[in-house]
Formats: structure tokens, C-alpha cells, sequence
């Protein structure tokens, strides 16, 4: 395989079945190579937003919530409020006294379980930016000027159009 850029229409990129000869095909892989760069960007941005979101969530929750080091990362423990019950006294009788107010453990709860499910949609955001970005590596790897080119636009196409969003979020 020859290690520098050439010019031709004829590539074979990332599987068998894309086999570009021609300029028709070459023209209409560049225009593809150039949306799924966008589509790069595009992902990027969605990643930092969501995590704007997630950053949001857990500072509105009404509830005050504390992480105790024994337990788990997901198991939100509430603050204990002074109180006139003799069980508050005790630390093993903690668990066994009855919460006064439920609506905001059910706000906590709910703060927590969409922290969580936010976090799982921005990893598999980030599982999907990766995949893109090697194939895109790939693609620039063919060695071909037009692919290349088509990666480069599409990336400050997508630069241009996605990152303005950010100031709006």
C-alpha cells in the first residue's frame, strides 16, 4: 500500500462492499465521508450537553444528599435532621426511624434515577463518537486527497454548525 496521498477516484474504503471507481462514486463517498464528520461533530456537542443536564439535575435537587464512603456510588444517603425521637440518638436505630418527609426522598430518587440514565445515554453517545472518529481515522487512512478533503470540510462544517449551540444551552 503506498504511503502518501493520491488524487485518483478509485479507493476501497473501510469494508469490501465500498469499493469507489469512478468519479460518481468518489463524489458521492466524499459527500457521505463529509456528513458523517458533521454528524462527529454534531455528537460532540450533544455529549456536553447532556452533561450540562446532568450538572443541573443533581444542583436542583431540593434534597439534601450526602454519599456516605461505606456505601455504594448509587445509593444516595439523606442527611439525618435533629429531631425529638430517642432512635436518632443511636446509629444502628438510624435506619429504623420514620422519614417526615417522603416527597423529598421521592425527589431525590428521581434526581438520581435520571442522573443515572443520563449517564448512561452520554456513554453510549461516547461509545458511538469513538467508533465514528476511528472510522473517519480510517477513511483518512485510505490516503486518498478527496477523502481526506471530505473529512477536513466536513469537520469545520460541523464545527460551524454545532458549537454556536453550546451558547444556548
Amino acid at each position: 500500500m503506498n504511503m502518501h496521498f493520491e488524487g485518483s477516484s478509485s479507493v476501497k474504503l473501510l469494508f469490501d462492499f465500498w469499493d469507489v471507481h469512478g468519479p460518481a462514486g468518489m463524489v458521492l463517498s466524499v459527500f457521505v465521508v463529509l456528513l458523517l464528520t458533521v454528524f462527529y461533530e454534531l455528537l460532540k456537542v450533544w455529549k456536553v450537553t447532556i452533561g450540562k443536564q446532568m450538572g443541573s439535575s443533581i444542583t436542583h435537587s431540593s434534597a439534601p444528599v450526602s454519599f456516605s464512603p461505606g456505601a455504594s456510588c448509587f445509593a444516595p444517603v439523606m442527611k439525618c435532621q435533629e429531631g425529638s425521637s430517642s432512635l436518632t440518638n443511636s446509629p444502628s436505630e438510624i435506619s429504623l426511624a420514620p422519614t417526615e418527609n417522603t416527597a423529598i426522598t421521592a425527589d431525590t430518587t428521581a434526581a438520581a434515577k435520571k442522573s443515572w440514565l443520563l449517564h448512561c445515554l452520554q456513554t453510549a453517545i461516547h461509545l458511538l463518537q469513538v467508533t465514528l472518529g476511528y472510522m473517519l481515522m480510517l477513511c483518512v487512512m485510505s490516503y486518498n486527497v478527496w477523502i481526506f478533503l471530505g473529512v477536513i470540510i466536513g469537520s469545520v462544517l460541523g464545527y460551524f454548525l454545532a458549537f454556536p449551540l453550546l451558547n444556548h444551552i
